[in-house]
């Protein structure tokens, strides 16, 4: 007998892998570290008018525990760089993190000694979404990347 004879009609078969990628890619909860003025524009993504929840992404959760998405939005100085630390310490794996603006991604235009250059110096950065503050059209781009970023890890360990 062929194989296709054991398996049930509108049965999908799939690797456990694959399935649960396909999870986490719709289920993502973020935890945001919003410290300075792309803030606006990070609540603004979260509004009525391009609503990140119909992407299934970015639900937020003020507890790192809860959450698998570190978004950092904003400035972040060298004194507030170590609670940043401790919350993606705390987060469980997988996760991901999420540099939103350009004074997270590079400093910006802060060239001085309080403010960190880039936060991938702290953390592991899985996406970088540019811009001052990033338009919110952007953001969804960036988030619909990651989402295709975490399809691919299917079967990958990080």
């Amino acid at each position: 007998m062929p194989v296709d004879d054991y398996v049930p009609a509108g049965t999908i078969a799939t690797q456990l892998e694959a399935a649960l990628a396909w999870g986490r890619k719709y289920s993502l909860f973020n935890y945001p570290f919003v410290t300075a003025c792309c803030g606006m524009e990070y609540m603004s993504t979260a509004a009525s008018h391009y609503d990140l929840d119909r992407f299934g992404a970015v639900f937020p959760r003020f507890s790192p525990r809860q959450s698998d998405v570190l978004m950092v939005v904003g400035t972040i100085s060298h004194k507030i760089a170590p609670v940043l630390r401790r919350i993606y310490d705390q987060m469980a794996s997988p996760k991901w993190v999420v540099a939103f603006g350009v004074c997270t991604c590079t400093g910006g235009f802060y060239n001085d000694y309080s403010t960190v250059q880039g936060i991938d110096t702290i953390l592991p950065v899985d996406l970088y979404i540019p811009g001052c503050p990033p338009r919110p059209e952007t953001v969804i781009q960036g988030l619909v990347l990651l989402q295709e970023k975490i399809q691919r890890q299917a079967g990958k360990r990080r």
